[in-house]
């Protein structure tokens, strides 16, 4: 991509509807260009409208055939939709697999709907480094709903929970021992739980547990919001309608209760902290290999100083003291 790019005009293209400027404008922000700081800038008023609701669960829970139910019904009530798909990487290129991208060809075709695969690039948490910035890209374009589908690795899914204003976790009868895996980590980010492929065997024992389990550990969360266990099939329809009310009803209390404010806040200042980091870390570089990191570890191994005194001078080196 040509770094003589109009940024005002792509941010304009963008504001105004334009498919092709979206792309455009999340490809700078994936491939962290020189450009994005303005573009940011340029975005910045118009964001904060966009529901940001995030999907995660095990593989093969049906994260992408959800998403693409959730797609379709939202647009029955005419918002605007944006998806960004976590793929796993290429262990070749580093780029996304488009697994999911495929799965929701049908909704990819409809010009009120935005999806964008996006690699995780060996990021932890089922996430990209990219994604934050993604969402405020779609936000600012004038998406009402921006779903975001993590890579699906279980347990480990957590980080979701920050870049959502609502996150659904999805389980399905027959996983073994998905609802322990649940315990264990994603149980504890979820809004709303979704019981997908109800028509399995089962079903109703996974929501019965999973019911229990939510009550268990209601008295350790803060606020008043009671979380639903909504039982769907997505791949016929059931129980999509009941999933889009009950993240509906989490909107309106997110709001009434100023969640929503502190929930967004949060999101900010840890994309911010992130992005300072990355800057911190990228004129650390700059003091590499023959620099000043690497003369600081010779005299820590050489006794002459100590971590804590070498990672104090290193800061002063650096003005971040």
């Amino acid at each position: 991509m040509s770094r003589s790019i109009d940024v005002p005009v792509l941010v304009e293209e963008a504001r105004a509807g334009t498919t092709r400027a979206v792309g455009r404008l999340i490809s700078l922000v994936d491939d962290q260009h020189p450009a994005l700081p303005e573009a940011m800038a340029l975005l910045a008023p118009h964001t904060g409208r966009a529901h940001v609701i995030g999907l995660t669960g095990a593989p093969g829970v049906g994260k992408s055939t959800t998403t693409d139910a959730l797609v379709r019904a939202l647009r029955e009530q005419g918002a605007r939709v944006g998806v960004l798909a976590i793929d796993p990487s290429s262990p070749f290129s580093g780029g996304a697999l488009l697994g999911d991208r495929i799965r929701m060809s049908a909704s990819a075709s409809d010009p009120g709907v935005y999806i964008r695969s996006l690699a995780s690039r060996g990021h932890l948490g089922g996430l990209s480094v990219s994604t934050p910035q993604a969402i405020r890209v779609l936000d600012a374009s004038g998406f009402d709903v921006v779903l975001v589908e993590t890579v699906g690795v279980g347990q480990s899914e957590v980080e979701i929970a920050g870049a959502a204003d609502t996150t659904l976790v999805l389980l399905a009868p027959g996983m073994g021992d998905g609802i322990q895996a649940a315990k264990a980590g994603i149980l504890e980010v979820g809004d709303v739980f979704v019981v997908n492929k109800a028509d399995r065997e089962g079903a109703d024992a996974t929501v019965r547990d999973l019911r229990h389990m939510i009550q268990l550990g209601e008295g350790t969360r803060p606020g008043g919001w009671r979380r639903p266990v909504v039982k769907a099939s997505a791949t016929d329809g059931t129980g999509v309608g009941d999933i889009v009310t009950a993240i509906g009803d989490h909107l309106s209390w997110l709001a009434a209760s100023g969640t929503l404010r502190q929930r967004r806040t949060g999101r900010a200042r840890a994309e911010i902290t992130a992005l300072a980091l990355a800057r911190l870390q990228a004129r650390m570089g700059d003091l590499g290999s023959g620099g000043t990191l690497d003369g600081l570890a010779e005299r820590v191994v050489d006794g002459a100083t100590d971590p804590h005194a070498a990672a104090d001078e290193l800061l002063v080196g650096l003005g971040a003291d």
